[in-house]
């Protein structure tokens, strides 16, 4: 895997940021957008997802980055149950139901694969190399 220098690079954030903006469209031309607590919750979990990944990226240990990537999970499967509340609530079709729990699982699978991978990584991060060079 390449040396990733910016959260931007992730591929995984990059997948949570279209989906984040694929909901906020969806969310702004459904009934969604009028049941504030549902839309809220809605977005603020979707933003959530992206959020942790950048978070865990910034605090420049991989301990740390797999316990935010860990976060962004639970905020991608809370998502899904909001999506079911969504559709039992007639604001988007089934078709669209699916759609979205199709593209959180590959989210959610990446994320998962993703914190795989850092935990059995042999580099630490670089707030490690820092403290070994003084």
């Amino acid at each position: 895997m390449a040396t990733i220098k910016r959260f931007e690079d992730i591929e995984v954030w990059q997948m949570a940021r279209k989906f984040d903006y694929e909901l906020f469209r969806v969310v702004e031309a459904t009934k969604i957008s009028k049941d504030f607590k549902l839309r809220d919750q809605m977005l603020g979990s979707s933003g959530s997802i992206m959020d942790n990944i950048a978070e865990g990226f910034g605090r420049s240990g991989n301990r740390e980055f797999g316990q935010f990537l860990y976060i962004s999970k639970g905020s991608c499967t809370e998502l899904m149950s909001q999506c079911y509340r969504a559709f039992d609530r007639n604001y988007i079709a089934e078709e669209v139901l699916q759609s979205f729990l199709l593209k959180l699982n590959e989210i959610n699978n990446k994320i998962g694969s993703f914190a795989s991978y850092l935990g059995q990584s042999e580099f630490k991060g670089p707030k490690y190399n820092n403290r070994l060079k003084k």
